[in-house]
């Protein structure tokens, strides 16, 4: 593609120049100013460049992108998506993972609450056809004007994001899920209308399958956070079999802390069944939208098989076997 584009530049840049030979000729015939000939060529070399370096822009936002969300099981489940959706999918995760970065680059909340501002205003100027000049922003707002995407997910992504700025722990699974639900699963509305599916029982499913993914990503991230001397997991759970969040700092592998482990992980598993519930009335265009609960599903398999352990190092490796798991889900159209 970029070879075609750079080919089409030149061919449109030799046309201006016989153009301007021709018009120099006709001026002097007529006695036009040479002066304005100079002023025209210099329009057209001008133009030339714009057109070169849109390009550019466009290639340079696109691996941006591409760099920022390459994480190993979101990119193999992305490269499944048809064609039309991919780029656009791309700069949506792009976009929740510069959210999500703010909470661990700042170290001040007032600065984090200044990033989320920014993106406010972004996604407003995005709506007005003037989005900011930055990468994601780029790419975000050629995803909106593709798919006419609803600015109302997007705010509510930032919103959410933005409360979560306030570094505690959940209070109960009922918070952990209405976050997972205004993260996790508006991402997976957007993502339904990249692939231009409007339909109730989809959206049914994508919000239990958001709602699974964000209790997943809680205790996938554990141990990290663990190390960091934070714990996030919800504090109703936790008190019910007596784990405090010191256990978990310690990286305590009692028995305590597999009943959290397992009461949480069960809590992602019947999001799963309820996702499943809906599937003989989801139209198979949805389907790509949901490949990630193949890597739900994994994960919640292997924390049973180290017994909810969630320090397990079995859990610290990737499955060799994904690719071909996330391509048979693919090939049969179903989640």
């Amino acid at each position: 593609m970029a070879c075609t584009g750079n080919m089409a530049v030149g061919v449109s840049a030799k046309r201006g120049l016989l153009s301007s030979k021709t018009r120099l000729v006709y001026g002097l015939q007529r006695k036009i100013s040479p002066c304005s000939v100079c002023i025209q060529r210099a329009a057209e070399i001008q133009s030339v460049r714009a057109s070169t370096s849109a390009t550019g822009d466009s290639q340079h936002s696109e691996k941006y992108c591409l760099d920022l969300v390459r994480d190993y099981e979101g990119f193999l489940s992305s490269l499944l998506l048809p064609e039309k959706a991919w780029r656009s999918s791309l700069a949506l995760r792009a976009f929740n993972v510069e959210l999500a970065q703010v909470k661990d680059s700042v170290s001040q909340k007032t600065i984090g609450l200044m990033r989320m501002q920014f993106w406010k205003t972004a996604i407003k100027e995005i709506y007005r056809d003037e989005p900011p000049n930055q990468p994601v922003s780029t790419e975000l707002w050629r995803a909106v004007k593709t798919h006419n995407l609803t600015k109302r997910w997007l705010l509510r992504i930032i919103t959410e994001r933005e409360k979560d700025l306030d570094d505690r722990a959940y209070r109960n699974l009922q918070e952990l899920e209405t976050y997972s639900e205004n993260t996790q699963s508006s991402l997976m509305y957007l993502l339904l209308e990249c692939l231009g599916v409007k339909n109730v029982h989809a959206d049914h499913a994508a919000s239990h399958i958001g709602k699974a993914q964000g209790i997943v990503t809680c205790l996938r991230a554990t141990p990290y956070h663990s190390s960091r001397r934070k714990v996030y997991l919800p504090m109703d759970i936790c008190m019910l079999h007596g784990a405090s969040q010191e256990d978990f700092i310690r990286g305590s592998q009692e028995q305590n802390i597999r009943d959290v482990v397992y009461d949480i992980a069960s809590q992602a598993h019947v999001h799963l069944q309820h996702a499943r519930s809906f599937s003989h009335n989801v139209p198979a265009a949805a389907a790509p939208a949901f490949l990630s609960t193949v890597v739900l599903e994994d994960y919640l398999h292997r924390v049973r098989r180290a017994d909810f352990n969630v320090f397990h190092k079995s859990l610290q490796n990737r499955n060799p076997l994904l690719p071909i798991q996330l391509y048979i889900r693919s090939w049969k159209k179903t989640y």
